[in-house]
């Protein structure tokens, strides 16, 4: 058994542990995600399209407030004692939804709106914490080995979430599935016990040559506190063209997924009437996106990274994009639509994310957090509420979805050049720290 799950992970003996539990720790964050997001997409469609604008911005609005208690956290506490404070505190937070919900729904106004914006937030911060956590834990050679079975787990995560939303909705209700998802939540805390048990012990063991390495000098720092700001993060993100270059890359993808989103909110409706039969079809597209995912993961990442590298990884969802919104803007079906949400989605966790992920290892383990987590927090959700924002102006200017889905051509091919650049920069900078 230990032979097989060395060839599957690629990890050495001594890396098999953390391999695991990275497995488990993702698992169970994308499959507690997974069992919130048909409810959050559900309160998308009942809203409707024009409410989406405002909650985007909302989600914004949290963000730039939760950033800084972050940043502030970070800096007072050692991160081995802070991760699994984190999420026991979402944990409270979904125990308050399950008291709030047992007393009124997702029927009031309010109620649905806080809920779509927690989870839209919580996707967010908990994924961006994780992989800052994988990065400190992992080299960049290490990451290149690892990353597809740890984001095997992940997809593995998100098929389970998907299946238990499906099976459980309609007898348990949304303040049924909070409950689950807190229960998975609750197994993220006792995988980054462990994950830090094995750091520790590489660096205890480590620690008795005369020197060492980069991987254990990131163990041995990754215990302590940050220095400096949001301000230090942005500032990091402004100075850097490579920093720069991911967050034009992230507000492309963000604008274009933005589009699709709300053009899904605008066509589900109109061929499903019941909220529980369209919760079980969003449930059912994760699925299928999971699947994919997860077949990608397993049976290509790994060789398409090492083969093709970073580049051409990036390159391969703005070239997806470019093809599907002109066939959408050509065929504006629901079943077109769908298909390409299936193409984009899966890409994104399956090559484009992980590929993404990489470009950090190459930066300081601070920025590891700092810069990263304001990219992937503040930044990527200035990227979703511009864009809820120009689309609701394209609609208010008389754009019919079709123009929009046209519209979004060029800005595929925009996305392309970026990507192109960005992955031959990583490119050069993983070649010169090797």
């Amino acid at each position: 058994m230990t032979a097989l799950l060395l060839r599957i992970s690629r990890a050495l003996p001594d890396e098999l542990p953390a391999a695991l539990w990275a497995f488990v720790y993702f698992f169970a964050l994308l499959a507690g995600y997974y069992v919130l997001r048909p409810l959050r997409d559900e309160i998308a469609i009942q809203l409707g399209p024009d409410a989406l604008h405002e909650l985007f911005t909302s989600v914004f609005l949290s963000m730039l407030a939760i950033v800084p208690v972050f940043g502030w956290l970070t800096r007072r506490f050692e991160r081995r004692q802070l991760l699994p404070w984190l999420y026991a505190f979402f944990i409270a937070n979904l125990l308050g939804f399950y008291e709030v919900l047992a007393l009124s729904g997702t029927q009031s106004p309010l109620v649905a709106k806080v809920f779509f914006v927690w989870v839209s937030v919580f996707n967010l911060f908990a994924i961006s914490v994780f992989w800052s956590f994988m990065a400190d834990l992992f080299s960049t050679a290490q990451a290149k080995r690892l990353v597809g079975f740890i984001s095997a787990g992940g997809t593995a995560g998100a098929l389970s979430g998907p299946v238990l939303t499906m099976l459980l909705v309609k007898p348990l209700g949304a303040k049924g599935l909070v409950l689950v998802s807190a229960a998975l939540l609750l197994v993220c805390i006792g995988a980054i016990v462990k994950l830090r048990q094995w750091a520790r012990q590489q660096g205890v063991t480590n620690s008795s040559g005369p020197s060492a390495s980069p991987t254990q000098a990131s163990h041995q720092d990754s215990e302590q506190p940050f220095h400096g700001s949001l301000w230090n993060g942005l500032l990091d993100v402004i100075r850097s063209p490579y920093l720069l270059g991911i967050c034009a890359f992230l507000f492309c993808y963000s604008l274009l997924s933005t589009f699709l989103y709300f053009q899904q909110t605008a066509l589900v409706p109109k061929s499903f009437s019941s909220s529980g039969d369209r919760t079980q079809l969003l449930a059912g597209v994760d699925l299928l996106v999971n699947t994919v995912t997860l077949l990608i993961q397993l049976l290509a990442f790994g060789t398409l990274i090492q083969r093709l590298g970073t580049r051409f990884l990036l390159v391969a969802m703005p070239l997806a994009s470019l093809v599907g919104y002109a066939t959408l803007a050509a065929l504006p079906a629901l079943a077109v639509l769908v298909t390409l949400g299936v193409v984009r989605r899966a890409g994104e966790y399956a090559i484009s994310k992980p590929a993404r992920e990489t470009l950090f290892n190459v930066l300081s383990a601070e920025q590891k957090y700092r810069a990263k987590n304001v990219i992937d927090t503040l930044v990527h959700r200035t990227g979703d509420t511009s864009s809820a924002w120009i689309f609701n102006g394209l609609r208010g200017a008389g754009l019919t979805l079709t123009q929009i889905s046209w519209l979004a051509v060029p800005i595929s091919a925009l996305w392309l050049g970026v990507a192109w650049i960005l992955g031959g920069a990583a490119e050069r900078r993983a070649q010169r720290d090797a």
